[in-house]
């Protein structure tokens, strides 16, 4: 019997096996089975439970539409798969804690309110029909910056909303939303304010998020508002930060957990006191120095945040550790309200360990990062992180909140109110990027080719999966499945491609990336069950986070900092995966030993070396089928018939595929030429391959192009020498902004003022500034004493400055001298 007659016949008999189970489940009455803690859970949606069925007791099974929902709330979401009575009642409960009432619709549609979370991530939650749970599901909180604009409340032109009450502002503010998303015909527009009490950093620091007033009653709910604001009435105005909520007018007034839409957090410059209008300089100066007081007083938190990369170029491919700010993001044309003369921030995507502190990196049109020290639209650390830290739910890790209470509010006192940005930037002061290391990349692209961490380049064309990845010491595991390649005439090629990766970091979730039947369009897994980046493009998730703003595009990032970013092009997969430098010495797998030294990078699981410039094709197909993982370590999802006979069922590497080792050029070959003008420079050989064994132009163009595009990361992530910010000198200028290798920097002294030291500096390679510290000296003695950095500078100075003293009051007496005989002449 061939292997093809014997999956076929597997292929139906497993079919026959869904379609009886289908049936039995269906006879029988299995209401409510999905709702009990079962070691499986055999009902299906057809019985009238209600979701889909649970894998396991870890796995939820309730469906619900939509997903996700602001943090603060509100979010009217459907019960699937199950007509409700009139009279039932429902209970919806979030982490055994938060509770909100639901209802049914006319139409026999089962609704859920989610409630106000102080955390975002997927947060479980069950469902009490009639006081009996029936379902356990979660629920996906998301963080005002990342909703998405459908679901929340616009703030047009949120500019003059945060200004509103400064010189020569005021006016009509308007505001709109998705009126189809709050189920009535008017609406009550609420301001809610948000503040944190209690002892810093202490068991008493809370968060307090409290309706304050009814802008305006029984609304019709067209999507769109507009009105004139008044001072706040006391104790009102004391709340300087806060959100609109929009919400039933047949709700009780601020009444929580209410079907609502919420606009981002703002500071609420339309809602001070007449005081702010009268004077906004001097309240917002007086507002600044009480921070400015309350900062002395609080821990440092600078020296664990990490440092900035060195050029945008870096920002932007250390995606393990960095992400795209929003509020300045390039790609989408953001105006960088709070960092004028920037182009693109990035934020470190992990909080610091003990604070829950973040790193902001902006950089400018060339590239160069911006420092505070230069510009009021530098880069910028945050007491609290913009995203949150876990465990959440206290100050300063609640997401957003936090850091516009301690980071933003006071930018608006210090530096967009009133003109006292020193005050800001002494405790928010720039990173530079003396201490920072970028990451190294390791690559499998094409059919499949592998580039190590420290730059081999090889080809292993097994059948099976594998540890593309393996680092015990770091609890860090990435395994890649291959599958054969289908020519375009439908029989198989003699070469694999990547069609899956799946990885987790300690304790986190389970991520599974793979290849879809639709083109270029990769699928998410977490722990088993499909993500729909539908409704939102980023996900906190448990010990790692995802992004995927397209349907080809999944970059995942773990706490380590560990990223791996996977992309679909032509019926490929690529998959790079990053890592800081604490993992050198620490990884082994299919992507090599990173440590600087590709002379190791190839060790067989068994222990063998080899040479990936050197080795045969075949023996380099023996050392990768060394890392062959098992059932037992697989991280992979088996959701099929397909991958249970073929992955599950066999050997996890396929003995009996072999694939093409060689390929000699055919004279006469139609695909040569076209071929010989497409694959150049180094990639030709992985082009020139993938061309051949698959017959296809197409597949060998996506292989340059992703060979093209990891050259590409490499040298953006090339090592920077930066020799770290020199200000100018007391009472001087200084011409130049950029501190790396080659920079030169410029300094000058004002009229009636002489410059020591060296006028202009060189960044060298050694990371260290050419020349000598730089001072302004007036003639006055004591001045040049005491603007001199270190005794034997200031000695060095002081003998200096006493010879041009000298000399410079012997010619003014000379000059003194010759004016008196010239007058008495």
């Amino acid at each position: 019997m061939s292997n093809d007659f014997r999956r076929i016949v597997l292929f139906f008999s497993l079919t026959l096996n869904v379609v009886l189970l289908i049936s039995t489940a269906t006879a029988q009455s299995c209401e409510g089975k999905c709702g009990e803690k079962l070691d499986t859970c055999s009902c299906q949606s057809t019985c009238g439970s209600l979701g889909t069925c649970c894998a396991d007791v870890k796995q939820f099974c309730l469906d619900i539409s939509p997903h996700s929902g602001s943090m603060l709330g509100g979010t009217d979401f459907i019960l699937l798969n199950r007509v409700f009575h009139q009279s039932d009642t429902i209970l919806c409960r979030f982490k055994a804690s938060a509770e909100t009432k639901g209802h049914v619709d006319a139409g026999g549609v089962g609704h859920c309110i989610s409630p106000l979370l102080y955390e975002t991530g997927w947060i479980p939650f069950e469902v009490l029909i009639n006081g009996v749970t029936k379902g356990w599901g979660t629920w996906l909180s998301v963080h005002h910056s990342k909703l998405a604009p459908r679901f929340k409340i616009t703030l047009v032109n949120a500019t003059q909303w945060q200004y509103y009450g400064t010189p020569n502002t005021g006016g009509t503010l308007h505001m709109t939303w998705n009126s189809s998303l709050i189920y009535t015909d008017k609406v009550n527009v609420e301001l809610w304010g948000y503040n944190e009490t209690g002892e810093q950093y202490s068991e008493s620091w809370t968060a307090e998020w409290q309706y304050l007033y009814s802008v305006r009653k029984a609304v019709p709910n067209t999507g769109a508002f507009s009105f004139v604001p008044n001072p706040a009435a006391d104790p009102y105005w004391r709340w300087e930060m806060g959100s609109m909520r929009v919400s039933p007018s047949s709700d009780t007034d601020g009444r929580r957990d209410v079907n609502a839409l919420w606009s981002g957090a703002h500071a609420l410059a339309w809602h001070l006191e007449q005081a702010f209008r009268g004077d906004s300089a001097r309240w917002a100066t007086a507002k600044c120095l009480a921070w400015d007081a309350t900062e002395e007083r609080l821990p440092d938190f600078l020296s664990e945040v990490p440092d900035c990369p060195c050029t945008l170029v870096q920002a932007r491919a250390d995606t393990g550790r960095f992400h795209t700010d929003y509020g300045c993001d390039m790609e989408k044309g953001s105006k960088c309200t709070y960092h004028p003369g920037s182009v693109h921030c990035v934020r470190a995507i992990q909080a610091s360990p003990k604070y829950g502190a973040g790193q902001q990196c902006c950089y400018d049109s060339t590239g160069a990062q911006v420092l505070t020290g230069d510009s009021t639209g530098g880069s910028t650390p945050d007491r609290g992180h913009d995203w949150g830290s876990p465990p959440y739910e206290k100050p300063p890790r609640i997401p957003g909140l936090s850091h516009w209470k301690y980071d933003v509010l006071s930018f608006y006192y210090c530096c967009l109110w009133s003109d006292n940005c020193q005050y800001y930037f002494k405790h928010r002061p720039s990173s530079d990027c003396r201490t920072y290391t970028p990451p190294q990349a390791g690559t499998v692209l094409g059919d499949p080719h592998f580039i190590t961490f420290d730059g081999s380049a090889y080809t292993f064309n097994g059948r099976g999966e594998y540890y593309l990845l393996s680092s015990p010491d770091k609890g860090l595991f990435v395994q890649g499945r291959t599958e054969a390649v289908k020519l375009e005439n439908g029989n198989l090629a003699r070469a694999t491609r990547l069609s899956s990766v799946a990885m987790r970091e300690n304790s986190s979730d389970v991520i599974e990336v793979r290849l879809t039947a639709r083109p270029n369009t990769l699928e998410v897994l977490r722990n088993q069950e499909v993500l729909s980046f539908a409704e939102q493009s980023w996900m906190d998730l448990q010990g790692v986070f995802v992004f995927s703003a397209t349907a080809e595009n999944v970059s995942v990032m773990f706490p380590s900092g560990a990223g791996v970013e996977v992309r679909a092009r032509e019926a490929t997969m690529t998959a790079t995966v990053l890592l800081p430098l604490e993992f050198t010495n620490h990884t082994q797998g299919l992507l090599g030993r990173m440590n600087d030294d590709p002379e190791d990078d190839l060790i067989s699981s068994d222990g063998q070396s080899f040479d990936a410039s050197q080795s045969r094709p075949e023996d380099l197909f023996r050392f990768g089928s060394t890392w062959a993982i098992s059932n037992e370590t697989s991280l992979f999802t088996y959701d099929s018939p397909y991958l249970q006979d073929a992955y599950l069922s066999s050997p996890k590497h396929d003995p009996g595929f072999v694939p093409a080792f060689s390929l000699p050029e055919t004279p006469g070959d139609p695909l040569l030429s076209d071929m010989l003008k497409m694959c150049f420079g180094n990639g030709v050989s992985f082009c020139k391959y993938d061309t051949l064994v698959t017959r296809s132009l197409r597949m060998g163009n996506a292989t340059m192009r992703a060979f093209q595009s990891h050259a590409a990361l490499t040298k953006d992530l090339t090592a920077v020498v930066s020799c770290g910010f020199l200000p100018a000198p007391a009472r001087g200028e200084k011409e130049g902004w950029v501190y790396l290798d080659g920079a030169e920097l410029t300094f000058s002294c004002p009229r009636g003022q002489v410059l020591f030291g060296s006028q202009q500096r060189t960044c060298q390679e050694s990371g260290q500034w050419s020349g000598t510290a730089t001072h302004c000296v007036s003639d006055n003695m004591q001045a040049i004493i005491l603007g001199s950095v270190g005794a034997m500078t200031a000695l060095v100075t002081l003998l200096a400055a006493i010879t041009f003293y000298n000399r410079r009051l012997k010619r003014e007496r000379e000059e003194k001298r010759n004016e008196t005989v010239t007058f008495t002449l």
